[in-house]
């Protein structure tokens, strides 16, 4: 069952009108659409909350509800106070169930490595999240990969996984996951480079996150 979440217009804008609705418990939201308006919103603080204590966290599909419409959504970009922990602004994204999202997903480490348990060696937890690209109702909650019969010196590599054909994995093949080396092994100059990839061309969110912040400081000045 999808979960489902009130919100309300916001009409108010800049510092002041911000500062109130964190004082009712509420947060000030920016709802960017596929092909509409974005759309200022405010939201429980309760309710973002308990998603991303969900297990699917940032990755939860919702539904959020306004006026007359409903719209499916997942959570872009949550900006929370380095120093008092609070919840102070949210970016929504309007998805489409037939259409595939992209998305970072945690990997899972299963096992002990053989090089570690038994030859002495470190594993190098290399690629903690990998970015996938599936329908919004496929997006799983970790990748699990079983490490246990990795030997000394051997990695785990994007090419090693076994995926569902339905999840594209966006990383060069001969990206490392894992590396198990040998503790007085350092890495050399450059041996990063060349295990993991370039930075991926910016994506749809970064776009987001840049509009938004025109749209904040637009809002500061009101």
């Amino acid at each position: 069952m999808t979960l489902v979440i009130k919100a309300d217009k916001r009409t108010e804008f800049g510092k002041n009108a911000a500062g109130r609705l964190r004082r009712q418990g509420l947060v000030p939201a920016i709802l960017y659409g596929e092909a509409a308006d974005n759309v200022p919103l405010s939201l429980q603080k309760k309710d973002v909350i308990e998603i991303l204590k969900s297990e699917t966290g940032e990755n939860t599909i919702f539904q959020v509800a306004f006026d007359t419409e409903t719209r499916d959504v997942m959570l872009k970009e949550v900006q929370i106070n380095s120093v008092t922990d609070e919840l102070t602004h949210v970016d929504l994204i309007q998805i489409s169930m037939d259409k595939p999202v992209r998305v970072s997903v945690p990997v899972e480490l299963v096992g002990e490595p053989v090089g570690v348990k038994v030859e002495g060696g470190l594993a190098d937890f290399l690629l903690r999240e990998l970015e996938i690209e599936c329908l919004p109702r496929e997006i799983p909650e970790s990748i699990k990969i079983d490490i246990g019969p990795l030997h000394l010196h051997q990695s785990f590599k994007i090419q090693d996984l076994e995926l569902p054909a339905s999840l594209k994995v966006l990383h060069d093949a001969q990206t490392a996951i894992v590396v198990i080396s040998s503790v007085a092994e350092e890495v050399a100059p450059g041996t990063a480079e060349e295990i993991v990839e370039e930075e991926p061309e910016a994506t749809e969110p970064e776009l987001i996150k840049k509009e938004r912040k025109r749209e904040e400081e637009e809002e500061d000045k009101g």
